[in-house]
């Protein structure tokens, strides 16, 4: 057998694990060819096996002890801001400032797009989606053209700094999706973006492990892996230094968001000033929860920490609670989480120094495997294993300022979870609420739009659609005052 440039290499490495009590990983290294032996230690080098452990035995320890008995409060007034009870003024205002912020080239988007589209039945990754619009655009591309007319906002409203008014847009993909999705975007010319702006970096993977905390082999040469949850997002951040990159721009400021949302308003200068404004180091968008047997998180006082809070975690009476009367009646605990936030470049800067306070979940899984004592290859047919991950949210109980913003759920959150067929979630809901919201632009404006001979939609629906270049959250629509607008219609530039 040849000799792997690994092997000297190897043998302080293969020490380091034997004695974190991980030598499995090392079973087959005498039986594997030169170039899997490289591959081997190329993966596993990268392994902080004394991390790995520690955070297994506590995840392990906290599910063996249950989850203690935790106090819920509701959210403290001051931190809650809402579009659905503000001024048209002081919308006005937020946008204006936010734009500012962006003029002066103070704002980053960090999009979370690792998702591979295999529900959707999909073999592009989840971002080159087409939801079938009129203008068969990828969610993608409608991001893309959304920070677009954000750019072109900024500097034609502060035009002494329409040099700076940029939006650098931070894309997190994922091993099985990083080629698709670099592809995509080089086809199509970026969008109209200038490349230079637009910055990939991959979500980070942690090593699948036993129940009692045994990295698993996928293959004799290869440690099985997961993605370690949206919450991966925080270390790769800074592994892949994207903050760095982010800080020598000039940026202060980020919204991040996942891409699975059509209608999600990038680099929103209204939530930006909002939180801003409240020197929130952190934020987090919310909807109304449409009913209070709604299986969704909501935001709320946890242990008197701000923390995301599942649905089964609050007794029906609670869930129940309302305040308010009349219109103005909501539920208490109803701040539904749409996984929307911004941040202070600080606080995400610090997060690696808070991170012994992070949580990681464990998820029991089927997990393809190696047997050990005989070498075959093993698919399980019920979980066998643990995948260790964290959730995006996770950050909320480290900050005193979190700032949570109410936002319509018709005019920002349409979420793409379901194959097409699915009747929510899904290709044709995602469809249909945005052709509403754009109708609702046009009506707003002064238009009239009626339904053409030609358009397909189903009944009470109708097909149109406004390009993003023409308006970014239903601005610059003055052209359509007074006009009949017969659909199916795609509305490019000003009529």
């Amino acid at each position: 057998m040849m000799t792997s440039t690994a092997g000297p290499l190897a043998q302080p490495l293969r020490d380091s694990f034997k004695a974190a009590g991980q030598e499995q990983v090392f079973t087959f290294w005498d039986q594997l060819a030169s170039q899997e032996q490289q591959a081997l230690y190329e993966q596993v080098k990268e392994l902080d096996v004394a991390h790995i452990n520690h955070v297994c035995q506590k995840a392990l320890a906290k599910l063996a002890e249950g989850e203690a008995a935790a106090t819920i409060d509701p959210l403290p007034a001051e931190s809650v801001g809402s579009t659905l009870t503000a001024s048209s003024d002081q919308q006005a205002t937020w946008f204006r400032q936010g734009l500012a912020l962006i003029a002066q080239g103070k704002v980053a988007v960090i999009l979370m797009a690792g998702g591979q589209g295999t529900r959707l039945g999909s073999a592009l990754p989840k971002g080159c989606y087409d939801i079938n619009l009129l203008s068969h655009s990828s969610l993608f591309k409608l991001q893309a053209q959304r920070i677009l007319r954000l750019q072109t906002l900024a500097a034609q409203t502060f035009p002494e700094h329409a040099s700076t008014a940029v939006i650098p847009w931070a894309i997190m993909t994922s091993a099985p999706t990083r080629a698709n999705t670099v592809a995509h975007f080089e086809e199509h010319g970026y969008f109209g973006l200038d490349p230079a702006n637009v910055i990939f970096f991959n979500q980070g993977t942690l090593p699948c492990l036993t129940m009692d905390g045994k990295i698993m082999l996928e293959t004799k040469s290869k440690v099985a892996e997961a993605p370690d949850g949206n919450g991966g997002i925080y270390p790769a951040l800074h592994k892949q230094k994207v903050i760095a990159d982010l800080r020598q721009r000039g940026v202060q400021y980020v919204h991040s968001y996942c891409v699975d949302n059509c209608m999600v308003r990038v680099a929103d200068p209204v939530f930006i000033a909002y939180c801003v404004a409240k020197d929130a180091e952190c934020g987090a968008k919310v909807v109304p929860k449409a009913a209070w047997d709604e299986p969704v998180g909501v935001i709320c006082l946890k242990n008197k920490r701000f923390a995301v809070v599942e649905y089964s975690e609050i007794s029906t009476e609670m869930a129940q609670l309302t305040r308010g009367q009349g219109e103005n009646k909501q539920l208490v605990y109803g701040a539904g989480n749409i996984c929307n936030h911004f941040y202070t470049l600080d606080f995400l800067d610090k997060i690696p120094q808070l991170a012994e306070n992070l949580e990681h979940h464990i998820a029991k899984k089927k997990i393809k495997h190696v047997d050990l004592a005989t070498g075959e290859q093993v698919a399980p047919t019920k979980p066998n294993g643990i995948k260790l991950e964290q959730f995006v949210f996770d950050v909320f109980p480290l900050t005193d300022r979190l700032a949570v913003f109410e936002v319509s759920r018709a005019d920002e959150f349409s979420p793409l979870k379901n194959a097409p067929g699915a009747g929510a979630d899904c290709p044709e809901t995602s469809c249909r609420d945005l052709f509403n919201q754009h109708i609702r632009f046009a009506q707003e404006a002064g238009a009239n739009v009626v339904k053409g001979p030609k358009d397909s939609a189903p009944e009470g629906e109708l097909s149109f659609e406004i390009s993003p270049l023409v308006t970014y959250g239903g601005e610059g629509l003055e052209f359509m005052n007074g006009r009949e607008l017969t659909t199916p219609l795609l509305v490019e530039k000003p009529l």
